[in-house]
Formats: C-alpha cells, sequence, structure tokens
C-alpha cells in the first residue's frame, strides 16, 4: 500500500454481536467474514449488510474495499452490527455530512447503535422477571 492511502477502522455492537470493518481504497470489494457479499446466502441478509453501500450510491462504493469481521449473538444481530460499521466507516471515510445526514434519515440506528441487551436471569426464577405462581387453595 501507499502511504497516501488510509485505512478506517469502525466497531460496532447490536446485542451479543459485535463487528469490526476495515475499509480501503479498493475496486468496490465487501468481504464478511472472509466471504464476498454477494455469496452471503440468505437474502434478508445480504440486504441488510449491503444497505449503507447501496444509499452511498456506486460513485462511492466503487472506490473502497471493506472487510468485516464479525462474532457472537444471532445471525440478524451480526448483519445489524456489520451494517453499522460499514455505515461509520463511509462516513469517516468520505467526510461528507450529506451522507451521514442520508444514513441518519434513513434510519438512525446506523450510526446510533441500540444500547438494548439482554437482561440476565434472577436467582430462583424461572426466567429474568418471571417468577413461581403462589397456590393459595
Amino acid at each position: 500500500m501507499s502511504s497516501e492511502s488510509k485505512v478506517i477502522i469502525t466497531y460496532a455492537r447490536r446485542k451479543m454481536a459485535r463487528a469490526k470493518c476495515y475499509l480501503y481504497p479498493g475496486k468496490g470489494k465487501v468481504f464478511v467474514n472472509g466471504v464476498p457479499v454477494e455469496l452471503i446466502p440468505i437474502e434478508v441478509i445480504r440486504l441488510k449488510v449491503i444497505e449503507p453501500l447501496l444509499l452511498a450510491g456506486e460513485g462511492v462504493v466503487s472506490k473502497i474495499d471493506a472487510k468485516i469481521f464479525v462474532s457472537g449473538g444471532g445471525i440478524m444481530g451480526q448483519a445489524d452490527a456489520a451494517r453499522m460499521a460499514i455505515a461509520k466507516a463511509m462516513v469517516r471515510y468520505t467526510g461528507s455530512q450529506e451522507l451521514k445526514d442520508l444514513y441518519k434519515q434513513y434510519d438512525r440506528t446506523m450510526l446510533a447503535g441500540d444500547p438494548r441487551q439482554t437482561e440476565s436471569e434472577k436467582w430462583m426464577r424461572y426466567s429474568a422477571r418471571r417468577w413461581r405462581q403462589k397456590s393459595y387453595r
């Protein structure tokens, strides 16, 4: 890589899923855990991951490459985390306020994460909040 090329590293979370995105100059290739995004078998997840790229437009996307590493959580949580990591990286890479406003207007969770987490299970209970039923007869 030349000294002029810049690499943007961003990090995103969704529930228990964690995603790290490396964005650098290239030809428009996007990999998720080493697999090209076009080869992701579930269409809903593939569309969720490439949503920030579709909104940014072909002019920006054709000049970058992205490698996303996702771990933990479920498949949809991983897709949301990857989506947020890509969107944050695109905003930092381009430095465009218009792109940031577009992402916020489309869906705020692209840039600002959802802080909700699973509540832990309590002692002597069946789940986080459920308690044993009482019978008074």
